[in-house]
């Protein structure tokens, strides 16, 4: 008999006779597993014996894990893991004035905010040495990508003051 299942041309009726006995007790076995579940199902519900089998609980880690390599959430939830720990992964100096805010998984991005434009550009000559450092940590090619961003600056004001269609300040020097 081939890998495939096929019976070949040429075979014995000892083959045949194999190849029939092998699908009559793969057949048997599950009527057998069926009527076992039905049975129980009867009394009161399927319950756990002895042994371990798929019904049995679970630890929450494992469940978790489980849950996460179902899903694909691997990568994203690596990353996670990396904004939790990112004062160990940078150094305690650089955490305190960069944090990162999100992950693009699609582009393998990681987008880090600074408090000034200072830190932004010393993360800025920091970013191939973190991007090796986090796929060493995370596997290769989990981030692309480090985007730094300085602060935000306060939100802009419309008041009664302002010319209709003005961009602020800036629109009169140019």
């Amino acid at each position: 008999m081939s890998d495939d299942g096929a019976v070949p041309e040429k075979t014995s009726g000892v083959d045949l006779a194999r190849v029939a006995l092998r699908a009559a007790k793969e057949a048997a076995r599950a009527r057998g597993d069926a009527a076992q579940q039905k049975k129980q199902a009867r009394r009161g519900g399927l319950r756990s014996g002895a042994r371990a089998d798929g019904r049995d609980p679970m630890a929450l880690g494992s469940a978790i894990n489980r849950l996460i390599t179902e899903r694909g959430w691997e990568a994203p939830a690596a990353v996670g893991g990396v904004m939790g720990r990112w004062p160990q992964i940078v150094g305690e100096d650089v955490a305190k004035h960069c944090e990162p805010e999100r992950y693009d998984e699609d582009e393998r991005v990681l987008v880090v905010r600074c408090d000034s434009t200072a830190w932004a550009t010393n993360l800025r000559l920091l970013a191939p040495t973190l991007v090796a450092r986090l796929n060493e940590d995370l596997g290769h090619g989990a981030v692309r990508l480090i985007k730094v961003q300085g602060p935000s600056g306060p939100p802009r004001r419309y008041g009664p003051l302002r010319a209709p269609g003005s961009t602020g300040p800036g629109d009169t020097y140019g």
